[in-house]
């Protein structure tokens, strides 16, 4: 079942190459994500076997995919977000469509692997398979600095990978049989010193990715650059590379050097949590506010993680999926609106409420998930997470619970400039959302609140995981 995960999307990748006519390269592109969503489902509940077969035998390295809770729950956000992203986006019109959507299931893929791979080598090829195709999506269908902001996050993140690279080549120079597997990697023999260096290269990749403060400044360009439906990959599931990497590599191989440096991760990542929320409060334009708020969420998740404490991963870990979903609401909303009055300034919407009622429903139901209340799946995670840093010290927990006031006052800030007011000449060219995204957006808000009042299967999905990426 695990390599149905990469065939089913790298087939109908290459298949869309061949099919012209977009209506077509649509409709098999979400046949086939919808397939790779029911398996996802169904190995959410099922014990699922390991895949492994020789791969690269003069490296020692290994074709093994392996599946525990915490790759269920991220295997599960990325098969529920991708059929979203194209139903939602279907009428969006892009020169060469079908190779459009095949770059995105080529980064399904990449992404699927990603979380699956227990070999160190098949984890950096699936990484870069992620990367790629969001590079070209990019460059080719991008706003129009997406030469510059995209050449910006391929140094970026050419840089991190290089780094990666570089780590796991250092470690399996130090393993007993030269292998990349991640058991070989846990008992390699590395001196103090060259432990610290390792889980400095590994960080350094991580922390790109996600990104964390000072590393975050390509993400809020490249966001606004990209083509809306790659916004949506790249924030609801792809930033989440980071944080997993950390759980799944960086915390088993390196336990010594990553309690050495929990104190200055977890201000880093509060220092992110504090800027963001204060560039968020400044932002116009509707798709960069989403950016820094990203960045926001991210920089909690991480200094949880950091903070060392049961509560506090395990709240990232149902984190990981529930910011997903809040995430992707939000933008499907922003690309709505955006295709429909050409404008993404916050300034030139106002009277959604009034013009697309349902859609101003549909936003305030995600806007309130962001913020966290009560009853919203965002509550349960951060609820645990913010528990963890006051525990960690009273005064980090301090510090980062000011971003509860702040998300709400740019949060409900934007509602109130795009959900009410006086209808804006934009908002009045407004047409009504077509129903499968109109669907697509009611099943998203179903998931937030049915997860946000009964999270106890987010937590049995990762109980295993808690147990094994926990450092002693």
């Amino acid at each position: 079942m695990l390599i149905s995960f990469l065939l089913i999307p790298i087939l109908t990748a290459i298949v869309l190459l061949f099919i012209k006519k977009d209506t077509l390269a649509s409709q098999t592109a979400i046949a086939a994500s919808l397939a790779t969503l029911a398996l996802a489902v169904f190995a959410s509940f099922n014990q699922v076997e390991a895949f492994d077969i020789a791969w690269l035998p003069n490296l020692n390295s290994r074709f093994t995919l392996e599946v525990d809770g915490l790759a269920k729950i991220l295997i599960l956000l990325s098969a529920i977000s991708l059929p979203a992203i194209l139903i939602a986006s279907a009428k969006n019109e892009y020169k060469q469509k079908n190779i459009f959507i095949s770059l995105l299931l080529f980064t399904q893929a990449g992404l699927m692997g990603v979380f699956l791979a227990g070999d160190a080598l098949l984890f950096y090829f699936f990484w870069e398979l992620a990367l790629i195709p969001v590079y070209f999506l990019c460059s080719i269908w991008g706003g129009e600095k997406r030469i510059a902001i995209t050449f910006k996050f391929f140094i970026y993140t050419f840089l991190g990978s290089l780094f990666m690279l570089i780590g796991i080549l250092f470690l399996n120079a130090h393993t007993a049989e030269h292998s990349f597997s991640i058991q070989a990697f846990i008992h390699a023999n590395l001196t103090g010193g060259q432990k610290i260096t390792a889980f400095a290269l590994f960080f350094i990749a991580f922390a790109i990715k996600m990104p964390i403060f000072p590393l975050h400044t390509w993400q809020p360009d490249a966001y606004e650059q990209a083509p809306t439906a790659v916004t949506m990959v790249m924030s609801a599931v792809m930033v989440k590379m980071g944080l997993y990497g950390v759980l799944r590599w960086l915390m088993p191989l390196f336990p010594m050097a990553f309690m050495a440096h929990i104190n200055v991760v977890v201000i880093l990542s509060v220092i992110g949590i504090l800027y963001a929320s204060f560039i968020a409060i400044r932002q116009d334009d509707i798709k960069r506010l989403i950016a820094y708020s990203s960045i926001a969420h991210i920089g909690l998740m991480n200094a949880a993680i950091f903070s060392h404490l049961q509560i506090g991963i395990q709240g990232a870990m149902v984190q990981l999926f529930s910011h997903g979903i809040n995430v992707l609401g939000l933008w499907i909303i922003a690309d709505i609106i955006e295709q429909q009055t050409g404008t993404r300034s916050m300034q030139q919407m106002g009277g959604l409420a009034k013009k697309q009622p349902t859609l101003a429903i549909l936003l305030v139901g995600f806007a309130l998930a962001n913020i966290a209340l009560p009853l919203t799946n965002a509550f349960v995670g951060e609820f645990l997470m913010f528990n963890s840093l006051f525990q960690y010290n009273v005064w980090v927990g301090a510090a980062a619970g000011v971003s509860i006031i702040l998300a709400a006052i740019y949060t409900l800030n934007m509602v109130q400039k795009v959900a009410y007011g006086e209808v804006s000449t934009q908002i009045n060219q407004m047409q009504t959302i077509n129903k499968p995204a109109q669907i697509v957006l009611i099943v998203l808000l179903i998931i937030v609140f049915v997860t946000g009042v009964f999270p106890q299967p987010l937590f049995d999905l990762t109980a295993d995981s808690l147990q094994q990426i926990i450092v002693k």
